[in-house]
C-alpha cells in the first residue's frame, strides 16, 4: 500500500510539471526553433541528471559501484529504445506547439492514454467494449477540439496526434522494460538519445543564434530541469509501483493542468465547441482505463 501511495504521488507531481511545462514550451517557441529548444532542453536535463544519480546513492554504495552501474548494457539498450519513442513524441509536440496553443495541445497530447490499450492489443491484451467507446468519444472530441472552421484540422494538431502515439509507445516501453532499472539513469540515457538525434534536425532546419538561446534561458531551464529531468524520472519511478492503467489515469490529469495554465498565464480562450471537445477527450481518457483496471483487480 505504501509503494502504491508513493507511486501515485510521483505521477501526480509528474502531471503538475508536465502540464505547466506546456507554457514554457509554448513561450520558448516564440524565441527559438523546436529542435533547438529540444536540444538545449535535453542537454540541461543531462547535466542535471548525472550528478543527481550519484547524489541519491551517497551512503548506499561506493562511488566506484555508482560508476559501474552506468556501464550496464541493459540500461543503455532500454534507454535508447525508450529515447527513440520519446524523440518522436517530443519533436512532434514541439513542432505542434508552434501552431497550437498550450491548453489545446495538452488535451490532444492526452490521447496517449487512449492509445495505450490499443497498443496493448499487439501485446496480447484484450480490448473491451468500453475501450471502443472511449476511442470513439476521443475521435469526436478531437474533431471538435482541433477543427479550425472550414479549413479543418491544422498542421499543429496533426503533429500533436503523432506525438500522442510516440508518448503511448514510450509509456508502454517503460512499463515493460524499466522495472529493475534506476529511474534517473534511464531518464538520462533517454535524454542523451533525444539530444543526439536533435542535432542534425536542428542544424538542417533552423538557424541557431546564441543570443536567442540565452534569451530563452528561463523556459529552457524549466522544461529541461523540471520537465525532462525531474518529471520524466518521476514517471519511470512511479510506473514501477503502479499498474499501467492506474499510472495512465493519473497522468491524464496533465491535459487539465495544461488547459488551466494556458488560461491562467497565457490568457488563452477556447470556443464552446473546443471546450466540448476537451470534455469528450477527458471522458474518453478516463473511460478507456476502467475495464483494464477491473481486469487487473480481478486477477490480483
Amino acid at each position: 500500500m505504501k509503494e502504491r501511495i508513493q507511486g501515485s504521488i510521483c505521477l501526480f507531481v509528474t502531471t503538475l510539471i508536465w502540464g505547466s511545462a506546456f507554457i514554457a514550451q509554448s513561450v520558448g517557441m516564440d524565441l527559438i526553433g523546436p529542435f533547438t529548444f529540444q536540444f538545449f532542453r535535453c542537454l540541461l536535463a543531462i547535466l542535471f541528471l548525472i550528478p543527481v544519480s550519484f547524489l541519491f546513492e551517497i551512503g548506499k554504495c561506493s562511488p566506484g559501484e555508482s560508476v559501474r552501474r552506468w556501464k550496464d548494457p541493459v540500461l543503455w539498450k532500454t534507454g535508447f529504445i525508450c529515447g527513440l519513442a520519446l524523440f518522436a513524441g517530443q519533436s512532434l509536440q514541439q513542432i505542434g506547439l508552434v501552431y497550437t496553443d498550450a491548453g489545446k495541445a495538452g488535451f490532444i497530447t492526452a490521447m496517449y492514454i487512449v492509445l495505450v490499450p490499443i497498443i496493448g492489443l499487439f501485446l496480447g491484451r484484450r480490448l473491451l467494449m468500453n475501450d471502443f467507446i472511449g476511442v470513439a468519444l476521443a475521435v469526436v472530441g478531437l474533431y471538435l477540439l482541433s477543427c479550425t472552421g472550414a479549413s479543418g484540422i491544422n498542421i499543429g494538431d496533426i503533429c500533436l496526434m503523432g506525438c500522442a502515439l510516440g508518448f503511448a509507445v514510450q509509456i508502454t516501453l517503460v512499463d515493460r522494460f524499466a522495472k529493475d532499472i534506476d529511474g534517473f539513469r534511464l531518464n538520462c540515457v533517454q535524454a542523451i538519445t533525444v539530444t543526439v538525434l536533435s542535432i542534425p534536425f536542428m542544424f538542417a532546419t533552423e538557424k541557431v543564434v546564441a543570443q536567442d538561446v540565452l534569451s530563452c534561458w528561463l523556459p529552457l531551464c524549466y522544461a529541461g530541469v523540471m520537465s525532462m529531468g525531474v518529471a520524466y524520472s518521476l514517471q519511470i519511478i512511479g510506473q514501477k509501483h503502479l499498474p499501467p492503467t492506474e499510472a495512465s489515469l493519473i497522468m491524464s490529469l496533465e491535459s487539465v493542468i495544461a488547459a488551466l495554465c494556458g488560461w491562467a498565464f497565457l490568457k488563452e480562450r477556447m470556443t464552446i465547441l473546443e471546450l466540448t471537445g476537451c470534455a469528450l477527450v477527458f471522458i474518453a481518457v478516463i473511460l478507456s482505463q476502467l475495464p483494464t483496471q477491473k481486469a487487473e483487480t480481478a486477477s490480483a
